[in-house]
């Protein structure tokens, strides 16, 4: 007797194999998604771990950073109080890495390696997701090798966490997790607010006529339904491609949150008048990366992402540089998000047109960009305002008796980790110390004192000062501070570090054994 409940049943000749179980099959998924994210992660990781420290070098931002990681919470925020809001957060998380380990230039460094590490990643995922495996690995690793990507990979400053942040949100909008998909942009936005941007260009995505990012729709293979029936509610959109209710609350939110932050930084806004409208070398670059991406957008396989890449790469870097020709903002680095669309449409387009002519000519590429770039990268050239170049210098040139006048007064933050080459030497200008005052480049005396102090000094003055063809500050204090320098001081020799200029003063009056020109370096 046959006992049909457990007697093995064989498939009739001819019949197909039913679908897999919802658990292999999820299974499969993992391991694709493992198999493109991997790949690109460890080489990110492994091109910010190289040269890290820059031979021991530090430039201005990073400086800022230090300093401010190494002060008490309450120092941290009672000076966000009068400069750099919009860095707040970068500057508490510093303080918790500086305060679980040793602070120095890697731990300095390392965050900004891990997200980018993290960007790689992501950007593999959301290519696997919307053009398939090989595109998602392509565009990770091309994010990976870019020179931009790994410059900031190596700096201690907010940009690569924000980077990662944005990509990891444009991921959770693929998968409609409105909720993830709202804090993890937010905590982008607190970190730098221009990251707010993004919410431009992914409202740009789902408005597409249609439905549910209609433009991306046919390209989403794993993991991601579409609905774009109308009436679907928060999860879907209408017929006309509105985006979904869900994503509306989201961005709400975030700009709701943002709001008081942003207002406030307004307050602020002298710390970046240094900022200049852009200039044509700017607008150029910015208009043939965005040619590039269109015609990657347009080719075949880069439209299986465009619709939400081309946003990503063009819209926050085109409306900074509209908003900037009235009051300049644009920086680069203030929307570095750019860099996943590129990724992501370069991925796709080279994934069509998979070749082993075209294998070749990726990898040639790569390699060729990795050694013109990566040692330079990884140079203190690679870097203006080198801290400790500008220390060593002031240490050699400076005389006992000597004193120091920083102008700008924002120039102060050369001395602000390598304070051992300034030992010694009043600063002329000085009132209180940036962490006594808590400032991040102390305060200064009102512009009579300053006079008086510099005309009652005996000795030479060292003025650091950006190099010559920079705006000047048209503030009383810098004012006076030329005004006294050009009237009661002559320049006998002057020394150039980076972009500081480090120019020796004496007075006018002075014994002319003193006064005879040295050579300038």
């Amino acid at each position: 007797m046959i006992d049909a409940a457990t007697a093995p049943v064989r498939p009739l000749p001819g019949a197909r194999p039913g679908p897999p179980p919802a658990a292999a099959r999820a299974a499969r998924a993992a391991r694709t998604a493992w198999r493109c994210a991997l790949p690109p992660a460890a080489l990110a990781l492994v091109l910010g771990l190289w040269g890290i420290r820059r031979e021991g070098t530090l430039w201005g931002d990073e400086a800022v950073t230090y300093e401010m990681a190494r002060r008490s919470v309450p120092e941290i925020w009672a000076t966000l109080g009068t400069a750099d809001v919009v860095h707040g957060l970068h500057y508490l998380l510093m303080h918790v890495v500086f305060h679980a380990g040793e602070p120095g230039l890697v731990a300095l460094r390392l965050p900004s390696v891990l997200a980018m590490a993290a960007t790689a990643a992501g950007v593999a995922l959301i290519g696997l997701r919307l053009a398939g495996p090989r595109a998602g690995l392509l565009a990770g690793l091309v994010l990976a090798v870019l020179p931009v990507v790994q410059r900031y990979a190596q700096e201690g400053r907010s940009y690569a966490l924000v980077c990662a942040l944005v990509t990891w949100a444009t991921l959770l909008l693929l998968q409609r997790r409105w909720g993830a998909y709202g804090a993890v942009l937010l905590t982008a936005c607190l970190l730098h607010e221009f990251a707010v941007l993004t919410l431009v260009a992914h409202a740009v995505t789902l408005y597409r006529p249609g439905g549910y990012g209609a433009g991306i729709r046919a390209g989403i293979r794993t993991g991601v339904r579409t609905e774009a029936r109308a009436g679907t509610g928060s999860r879907g959109t209408d017929a006309s491609g509105r985006p979904p209710r869900g994503w509306w609350r989201a961005a709400a939110v975030i700009c709701v949150v943002l709001a008081p932050l942003a207002l406030f930084s307004v307050t602020q806004s002298a710390q970046v008048d240094w900022i200049g409208r852009p200039d044509f070398a700017q607008v150029g670059a910015f208009a043939a990366l965005a040619a590039v991406g269109v015609l990657c957008a347009r080719s075949p396989g880069g439209d299986r992402v465009g619709a939400l890449a081309l946003p990503l790469l063009v819209l926050p870097s085109a409306l900074l540089i509209v908003v900037s020709f009235g009051h300049p903002l644009f920086v680069d680095r203030y929307v570095l998000p750019y860099v996943v669309g590129f990724a992501l449409l370069l991925g796709a387009a080279l994934d069509h047109h998979w070749s082993r002519t075209v294998a070749g000519a990726t990898a040639a590429a790569a390699l060729l960009t990795l050694v013109a770039q990566g040692p330079h990268l990884r140079s203190p050239e690679s870097r203006k305002n080198d801290v400790g170049a500008v220390a060593d210098a002031v240490a050699e040139l400076a005389r006992p008796g000597d004193a120091v006048l920083f102008t700008p007064q924002r120039r102060r933050v050369w001395s602000l980790v390598h304070a051992d080459g300034f030992r010694g030497l009043p600063d002329l200008s000085l009132d209180r110390s940036p962490r006594t005052s808590d400032t991040l480049f102390g305060t200064e005396l009102a512009p009579a004192a300053i006079r008086d102090r510099m005309l009652e000094h005996p000795g030479r003055v060292l003025v650091l000062q950006d190099r010559r063809g920079q705006p000047l500050d048209a503030v009383p204090g810098e004012e006076m501070k030329r005004e006294v320098l050009e009237r009661h001081f002559r320049l006998v020799s002057e020394r150039v570090v980076d972009q500081a200029r480090i120019g020796v003063y004496v007075r006018r009056a002075a014994p002319a054994a003193d006064a005879a020109p040295n050579a300038a370096e």
